[in-house]
């Protein structure tokens, strides 16, 4: 038989019937996460959302890791007051020993450090400008934190301090910071940094925020070791 007389015969008898139990819609009431798509479809949502939550759980575990590591690395720290540093000399005098005195005192009622220290350095150029700088080494497991707590004491004991911004804290890492204040002299420049083993703070008559936050940055490579 001809494939003419297939197609007439066809066209005679009409389409085959369709099998609505095949069709993939279904009109009724029931939920489709009853039907085995729904199901599929919850199954395959099920291990996307299993699939984000240890993407996330990996995440996590790296976040914890690296802060780990961080503490871990910062938290031996020494400071120390040599002679010489950044340009500046120590001053050794009764009354420069006995204000850096009473500022570590002062800040170390404040924090528990294991060891603090105040010492003011001169600058040669201007006995005006020099530096009054005091602070510690303890663990701090969160340094901004403290940081804050510790410009807070400042500005109750001196005034407020105002335009207080981050700046680079340099290779040692951590977070420094640095506001303006004034004092019996004026106006000065304050700054500290915190990182997970240290904190130190330290005030700079007759210099801008800027030439503060360079100048501690030069101190503290000149006084922090870790290890």
């Amino acid at each position: 038989m001809s494939d003419a007389h297939l197609t007439e015969r066809q066209l005679a008898e009409g389409p085959d019937p369709i099998d609505l139990t095949d069709e993939p819609i279904q009109l009724s009431n029931r939920d489709p996460d009853d039907t085995p798509g729904g199901r599929r479809t919850r199954s395959r949502g099920r291990r996307v959302a299993v699939a984000v939550a240890l993407v996330a759980g990996l995440a996590g575990v790296g976040a914890l890791g690296t802060a780990g590591w961080r503490v871990n690395q910062q938290k031996d720290t020494k400071l120390s007051t040599p002679a010489q540093v950044a340009g500046l000399s120590r001053d050794d005098s009764e009354r420069a020993r006995s204000t850096a005195d009473y500022l570590r005192s002062g800040f170390s009622a404040d924090i528990d450090l294991d060891r603090s220290f105040g010492t003011v350095y001169r600058d040669p150029a201007d006995d005006k400008r020099s530096v009054l700088i005091f602070g510690g080494t303890t663990l701090l497991w969160q340094p901004e934190r403290d940081l804050d707590s510790l410009f807070g004491l400042m500005t109750d004991a001196t005034g407020k301090v105002t335009g207080m911004r981050d700046v680079p804290a340099g290779r040692l890492g951590g977070v420094m910071k640095c506001g303006n204040t004034s004092g019996d002299g004026g106006d000065f420049a304050v700054c500290g940094w915190a990182d997970h083993g240290s904190v130190v703070m330290a005030m700079f008559p007759g210099r801008s925020v800027d030439a503060a936050g360079s100048l501690l940055r030069q101190i503290r490579e000149g006084i922090q070791t870790r290890g």
